[in-house]
């Protein structure tokens, strides 16, 4: 570990669960990198990660977004189009985009596509896939209502899946923001997580909860959100 993640480690009581606000303004004097630093909360599930019914994904708008600029691509066709523009999508396209994908062209963080063009983009799916890119019904990225995906996707909507070790990583904001923003953003999503505890799922479904900036220590945050 280097030096400045020592000294903001110093900070930090691992044996404490801090409230949601001394957990915030933690996360910002820890945070001793030159940029400004993402935020992120990890949420531990007790899940069985393995059974395809106890997976914990969904999609959430955070009222005060995440503080980057995503570039929304839109692949569809005739009004959809308009629609995707209306809307502020930053590329749009139908045969033209998937050719540009097809040949390693893709100048956008997100691409949002209507459910009667998916099978064209079979062609691109081993390109998009292995870079997250792929649309999917299950995070909002395939559906007719393109203009409300866009609209959202622009202001602040994030994905969370929990990872093969049942846990949950989510920006939630940058170091820079007001820390009632952020505090408002991280209640958000752990609500959104809360509210989508499988049927399936037994016993304690929320094992812990932290948050952290991209370089620094991991910070316990009381349940009690």
């Amino acid at each position: 570990m280097g030096k400045k993640f020592n000294e903001s480690s110093k900070l930090v009581d691992k044996s404490k669960s801090y409230s949601l606000i001394e957990a915030v303004d933690l996360v910002k004097q820890t945070a001793k990198a030159k940029f400004d630093e993402t935020v992120e909360l990890h949420i531990k599930l007790g899940i069985d990660p393995k059974q395809s019914d106890q997976i914990v994904r969904g999609t959430v708008s955070l009222p005060n977004g995440i503080g980057k600029t995503r570039k929304v691509a839109v692949l569809a066709k005739g009004e959809k189009q308009k629609e995707a523009q209306n809307a502020g999508a930053d590329k749009i396209g139908s045969e033209d985009l998937i050719e540009e994908i097809s040949k390693g062209i893709i100048d956008f963080d997100i691409l949002v596509a209507t459910p009667d063009v998916m099978k064209d983009l079979s062609k691109v799916a081993k390109i998009l896939g292995p870079k997250g890119l792929m649309p999917n019904p299950k995070s909002g990225t395939v559906t007719f209502e393109i203009g409300t995906a866009v609209s959202e996707l622009k202001k602040g909507r994030v994905e969370y899946k929990n990872d093969s070790f049942g846990i949950i990583h989510c920006p939630v904001g940058r170091v820079s923001f007001d820390k009632e923003k952020l505090a408002e953003n991280i209640k958000t999503l752990f609500e959104a997580v809360s509210k989508a505890k499988p049927s399936s799922s037994k016993g304690q479904y929320i094992k812990s909860v932290s948050v952290s900036s991209t370089m620094g220590p991991g910070i316990y945050v009381d349940q009690k959100i």
